[in-house]
């Protein structure tokens, strides 16, 4: 006698329903600390690499024998030196600087907005002079200045927001091979549009440290320069010698292998950025 088959709905089904369900478990099992489990040894971290991670440093004010002076060129990092002209010390301190390895930079004094005229020191350009007189001081404070390699504005709220002065200052340094930094003492500077313009490199301050000679606001600042680059791949600072030099000094010198711990110190000529026209 013949029998029947049974239908597919028989043991044997459920039986194969039951291993597919087995093995779909045992795959989620496997897969699931792949996609959303802690990262092993062995798996490529995710993390930028600090390099990525650019602060330039720049000290104002070198060049009058200030207060700090010596403190802030031990400290262990390379920064930009900012030298002014036609000083006491101004040669001194340039060639100290490059000695150590330090980028020099002329720190040029320019009319601003507000202020003593007598911060300004001597060979100041003014909205008032020619341009053979600007091309002239420009000129000689570059010349004043060994081993300068770029340049910034020392005050200069007015100049910098003055377009017929920028550009024989940009014209200058152009010729020269030196590239600027603004300063940024003007929030309306037309220095990085006509920087773009002739083609001279360019970089732009983000932050003073020590506009305020405490060592509680110095301290802060530093802390802004921490929560700044979270969000940001570069930055650049100023600071001074002078009045608050070894203050500034003394707060460096005690936060820098912590910011080394997350960012890299880098020249700000590497930051200075050249639109050819």
């Amino acid at each position: 006698m013949v029998r029947k088959r049974k239908g597919w709905g028989s043991s044997a089904r459920r039986r194969l329903l039951m291993v597919l369900f087995l093995l779909a478990l045992g795959m989620q099992g496997i897969s699931k600390p792949i996609m959303a489990g802690p990262a092993s040894s062995e798996q490529p971290q995710l993390e930028l690499p600090l390099q990525q991670k650019k602060v330039a440093l720049v000290i104002d004010d070198f060049g009058n024998n200030m207060k700090g002076t010596e403190k802030m060129l031990s400290l262990p990092i390379t920064f930009t030196v900012a030298v002014m002209p036609f000083l006491q010390t101004t040669k001194q301190d340039a060639e100290m600087a490059h000695k150590l390895g330090h980028d020099v930079i002329v720190h040029m004094p320019m009319e601003p907005k507000n202020g003593n005229p007598s911060w300004l020191g001597p060979g100041a350009i003014t909205t008032r002079m020619s341009d053979e007189e600007i091309r002239t001081r420009v000129e000689a404070a570059i010349n004043e200045v060994p081993h300068a390699i770029g340049m910034n504005n020392h005050m200069g709220s007015k100049v910098t927001g003055d377009e017929r002065v920028m550009r024989v200052v940009l014209q200058v340094c152009k010729e020269r091979g030196l590239f600027f930094l603004d300063s940024h003492t003007n929030y309306r500077t037309v220095a990085p549009k006509v920087a773009r313009e002739l083609g001279v490199p360019i970089a732009e301050n983000q932050m003073f440290l020590d506009d305020e000679y405490t060592v509680k606001h110095i301290s802060g600042q530093v802390r802004k320069i921490q929560q700044y680059m979270q969000t940001h791949e570069q930055c650049i600072v100023i600071g001074h010698v002078g009045v608050g030099g070894p203050k500034t000094a003394s707060v460096l010198s005690e936060t820098i292998p912590q910011l080394k711990a997350s960012m890299t110190f880098v020249r700000v000529a590497e930051l200075a950025h050249k639109t050819d026209k």
